[in-house]
């Protein structure tokens, strides 16, 4: 059955949009290779080196992880609501299903699940993705979700971030996120400089760059708090309405910038108290003393050289 030039009247299963995107397979996958390297250099570290070592390559890497894959999770925003809703344009039937909404920094992902998943001779269960990153025209996906007949409760919340909807969520929305991606990355990029600091036995400066760090996090997700602040047109189903709260990205970049903070303030403390204390921890004492060794005992086969030589 078609509506009009082959086009469907209800949304087709095989062109399902997925939360869970290749980008952020990629990225764990890549963060996991290094873990993987780095634990296969512990067993040569010797000593107590060993135990901080690992501890600051795993803090390092999770710090950096969370940096990048938050920039293409779609669980900054969630929300959802069960309601009883129709199903297909120019019908009458309708539906149980619960509506979700799930906003990232480069999109919205809406899905529709049945309760129960089967109802009038159908599987309801789909997750349509809308962008409104660089590049890409959300009213574009919006108009291509009309042709293709998406179901009447994904089309009704998409249309609410469509540009011409009188709310203006869409440009709220797009210039928040744009400006968390952007403080996102920069954080990275601090982070990056951070651990050459380190590398480098710089540890004040490695400290403040990890300040830096936690701040541009921190300023990430204050400019995506604020949309919370401009009052939006209600999403209603009936007599319910669907609300929104921070989700599990929002709540996970704050606890990394909190860590951050912690991390960089408990260095600059202890490069102030106690700069012995922390190079212990960074192992460059242990460095020290193997040089001043290593200096001691050519200095005394040289003596001995010179004494053989003179008898």
């Amino acid at each position: 059955m078609t509506f009009y030039d082959s086009v469907f009247p209800f949304y087709p299963h095989e062109q399902r949009k997925w939360v869970f995107s290749v980008d952020i397979i990629i990225v764990i996958i890549v963060f996991l290779v290094f873990a993987s390297a780095f634990i296969l250099i512990i067993p040569g570290i010797r000593g107590k080196a060993r135990l901080s070592w690992m501890c600051r390559v795993i803090i390092s890497l999770f710090i950096g992880a969370v940096t990048v894959v938050v920039n293409f999770t779609a669980d900054w925003e969630v929300g959802s609501v069960n309601a009883v809703t129709t199903y297909k344009s120019f019908s009458n039937a309708t539906v149980n299903a619960d509506i979700g909404i799930h906003v990232g920094l480069n999109g919205v992902n809406i899905t529709l699940t049945g309760n129960p998943i089967h109802q009038i001779n159908e599987t309801i269960d789909y997750n349509e993705q809308f962008l409104w990153s660089f590049g890409s025209s959300f009213n574009e996906y919006f108009n291509d979700g009309l042709k293709r007949g998406l179901p009447n409760p994904i089309l009704y919340v998409s249309e609410k971030f469509t540009e011409f909807d009188p709310c203006g969520i869409l440009s709220q929305y797009r210039i928040s996120s744009h400006y968390a991606s952007a403080c996102m990355w920069v954080a990275f990029c601090s982070w990056i400089i951070c651990n050459i600091l380190f590398s480098m036995s710089v540890f004040i400066y490695g400290a403040y760059m990890i300040l830096v760090t936690a701040a541009f996090i921190l300023f990430s997700l204050i400019s995506f708090s604020t949309v919370r602040n401009v009052s939006f047109c209600n999403i209603q189903f009936g007599s319910e309405s669907l609300k929104t709260t921070f989700g599990g990205s929002f709540w996970v970049s704050l606890a990394t910038g909190l860590l951050c903070f912690l991390i960089g303030i408990t260095l600059i403390v202890l490069n102030w108290c106690v700069p012995e204390k922390l190079k212990l921890f960074f192992n460059a004492i242990e460095e020290d003393e193997e040089e001043s060794t290593t200096r001691l005992g050519d200095s005394e086969h040289c003596h001995n050289n010179l004494a053989f030589e003179h008898v």
